[in-house]
């Protein structure tokens, strides 16, 4: 078989795009926070991850166009040798405080951040336990580990410690999870597992993608949510959420980073953060400090939501967080109801297999702290109109 011919037998997507209910790599021409533009035609922005709406606050974009005149478009090599800016150490310095860790370092992606991270401190030997709802990233983090992986029922902390059991004493050992789940919506059980750590002499990487400038008193995150931040060996999160930029930091003890720092091939071998982003990033931390009233707008605006979905009769399993997954079950139900929401001016994610088991299709919502009590009403209305055409069926 020629190597290139799977490309030719995939159908899939050609045969929704022709069918008119292909829901992805849909171009925005334009947006406000809330709502954007496409195909000129207004939407509500329900399927974002702006979680404080601060891509488009006035001090983030004030910042970044300062960036733009004084450092340029784009730093033109890796952080390793010339694309080092004072502003990237001026936001590693700022983000180890942030996160209550001695030391950060800034990669160009988040997804870039775990595969450095966890591939550079596990390797051959070494043990590495993952919950099996982990991001993407860190499924792949594992794969260039070379370490010997487990992977426990999602939450499942009785399942981690059967794991931990069988690994030899006095080898490296690393459990890693998502702090907030990015289909699921729920919370990682975090003082469980930080006590199954210290029982079994294993360290703990956080990724808290989800979970910066949403948990924590100050929005530091899942372990500052939990008050558990000397029990968290290293903490990772990516800049594409709430603060409103590209790029990723992993902050720990000071020797870690600075280790990190020279061995890290996804740090060494790729270009660079863009100064205007750096400098967004640096904004969106003065707005989460200076703002908490953001946090508490997008819980009143996730609780609002959440209750109005329930009340509806609407499955919206664990959901804790504002990620809001509403389950569906079968693909061609999901696609007609994505369509109507599309169609009425609502923008959702669709979520279907692989990335969910199947039978377990879900429209994901993701809250912001700048949506209108007008705004939720009206998506909320149109699910009640979903579900009584559902049930009229």
């Amino acid at each position: 078989m020629n190597l290139l011919e799977k490309s030719v037998r995939f159908t899939r997507a050609r045969v929704a795009q022709a069918a008119g209910y292909y829901p992805f790599f849909l171009p925005i021409e334009s947006s406000s926070g809330p709502e954007v533009m496409i195909n000129g035609e207004p939407k509500i922005m329900m399927g974002s991850n702006n979680y404080l709406g601060l891509t488009h606050h006035p001090k983030v974009l004030a910042a970044a166009e300062a960036a733009l005149k004084r450092y340029g478009s784009g730093c033109t090599g890796s952080r390793f040798l010339s694309g080092t800016l004072d502003l990237h150490e001026i936001l590693e310095e700022r983000l180890a405080h942030f996160l209550g860790k001695e030391a950060a370092l800034v990669f160009s992606t988040g997804y870039q951040t775990n595969l450095g991270a966890v591939s550079t401190l596990i390797g051959r030997g070494d043990y590495l336990f993952m919950d099996k709802l982990n991001h993407a990233s860190l499924v792949d983090s594992a794969r260039l580990s070379y370490a010997t992986v487990f992977r426990y029922p999602h939450n499942d902390m009785k399942a981690l410690e059967r794991q931990l059991v069988h690994a030899p004493r006095g080898v490296g050992k690393l459990i890693v999870t998502d702090g907030v789940f990015s289909m699921e919506g729920d919370i990682v059980k975090l003082a469980e597992l930080v006590a199954l750590a210290e029982a079994y002499d294993a360290d703990v990487l956080v990724d808290d993608a989800h979970a910066i400038g949403v948990l924590g008193e100050r929005g530091g995150g899942t372990a500052q949510h939990f008050a558990l931040e000397d029990k968290v060996s290293l903490i990772a999160a990516t800049f594409s959420k709430s603060l409103a930029a590209i790029g990723g930091v992993v902050a720990g003890a000071e020797p870690v980073i600075h280790y990190l720092k020279h061995h890290a091939r996804s740090l060494i071998f790729s270009a660079s953060m863009p100064p205007s982003s750096v400098a967004t990033v640096l904004a969106a931390l003065d707005v989460i400090e200076e703002e908490p009233e953001l946090r508490e707008r997008l819980w009143k605006n996730t609780r609002r939501m959440q209750e109005g979905l329930k009340s509806l009769g609407y499955d919206i399993g664990d959901s804790e967080t504002p990620i809001i997954p509403v389950m569906i079950g079968d693909l061609n139900t999901l696609a007609l109801q994505w369509r109507a929401l599309f169609d009425a001016g609502v923008f959702t994610n669709p979520v279907i297999p692989p990335a969910v088991p199947p039978y377990s299709c879900r429209l994901r919502i993701s809250m912001m702290a700048t949506h209108t009590e007008k705004q939720i009403d009206f998506v909320l209305d149109l699910f009640a109109q979903s579900m009584k055409q559902r049930a009229a069926m």
